[in-house]
């Protein structure tokens, strides 16, 4: 609340502490045709000291025996830290260049700063956990509702920060011209999908020495001779499936661990006039039903638990965080991931993105 004050003291608008939700039209009109440094720096000196004094604000009211965690304490310096450096903006000239350069830095800064706040954040809830065996619904679930708003606005102040410093840092991939900051206008999606695969098989031969194939097919209904291509964050479609994809291979090595083959992973990727459809199936042995809902929940692990330190483990393996974290990014942009399990079958993850033109 205090820094709340700061900042309604330091600006004349009482009006403007609610985050401003911005659609992926928005992030590519304003990086195609309006590119302008100057405005870029007007908003997010405003923006960002919203949405990071909101998190202060919520970190801050958590249950006192997580806050009181060595992990969550971090978090919250990390936050403080950051909100305390923008606010230094707040009174400096948009039109002095030496002030947007300093801006950019600031932004790469805080970025880099924050890079391991899923870990840290998850290891703060194993350690509450495991000095207070004894959890409740309610306490779950109030978590798990400020796990989904943290970790949302996270990918939001990325989002932001992303867009400013490539666009306006010059950090262009030559391989990719038609990148806008941090989106890919003509992202091709089965490309990503072998990107991730790879990855995750990778780790799945590392761990098992063997690893299930891979059959991918594609129908584009608005023109079945084109390859498939939408206008999205690679970064954020190669998280989903990569995370689908260590559970989907996880789960068909350890229902075939007796076999002598192993059934494919089988993904579909169907575009129609609205939507991008992915399809991930596997033949893993599925979940009960009524266990489906909690695989999303931060609290829930089917995997051993890793430790922080352990950098030789795949990230985030064991803490549980890999599909809710995954279903925040397709809902980022108004789609959604969901699961359709058949006991001793196995799973369909069905990711479901909203198509932009």
């Amino acid at each position: 609340i205090c820094f709340l004050l700061i900042l309604m003291k330091r600006t004349s608008k009482p009006n403007i502490f609610s985050p401003s939700p911005l659609s992926m039209k928005q992030f590519l009109d304003f990086g195609s045709t309006n590119a302008c440094e100057r405005t870029s720096f007007v908003f997010l000196r405003q923006e960002l000291p919203v949405r990071l004094a909101n998190i202060v604000k919520e970190i801050s009211v958590l249950p006192p025996r997580l806050l009181a965690t060595p992990s969550v304490q971090l978090l919250h310096s990390w936050y403080i830290q950051s909100l305390m450096e923008i606010l230094d903006f707040l009174d400096k000239s948009p039109d002095d260049h030496r002030v947007l350069e300093m801006f950019v830095d600031i932004l790469e800064s805080v970025r880099n700063r924050h890079n391991d706040v899923v870990p840290t954040m998850a290891q703060g809830i194993i350690e509450y956990k495991d000095a207070f065996d004894r959890q409740d619904a309610v306490t779950d679930h109030n978590i798990q509702y400020f796990l989904d708003r943290f970790y949302t606005s996270r990918i939001s102040i990325r989002m932001l920060i992303n867009q400013h410093t490539l666009i306006f840092k010059g950090n262009t991939n030559p391989a990719h011209p038609n990148t806008i900051g941090c989106i890919d206008s003509v992202c091709e999606v089965t490309e990503v999908a072998q990107d991730a695969y790879e990855s995750a098989k990778m780790l799945c031969e590392q761990y098992y020495l063997g690893v299930p194939e891979l059959e991918l097919r594609q129908m584009n209904a608005n023109n079945k001779q084109e390859p498939i291509h939408i206008s999205y964050v690679p970064s954020h479609l190669y998280h989903m499936l990569f995370e689908l994809f260590k559970n989907a291979m996880r789960a068909t090595i350890e229902n075939h661990d007796t076999s002598r083959s192993l059934p494919p992973i089988k993904v579909m990727v169907a575009l129609g006039g609205e939507d991008l459809t992915i399809k991930m199936s596997d033949r893993g042995g599925g979940v009960p039903f009524r266990k489906t809902e909690r695989l999303f929940s931060y609290m829930y692990s089917t995997a051993p638990r890793p430790s922080i330190e352990d950098k030789h483990r795949a990230p985030l393996a064991g803490f549980g965080y890999g599909l809710p974290i995954s279903r925040l990014y397709t809902r980022y942009f108004q789609g959604d991931l969901q699961l359709y399990s058949m006991e001793g079958h196995g799973t369909d993850a069905v990711i479901h993105l909203k198509v932009t033109y």
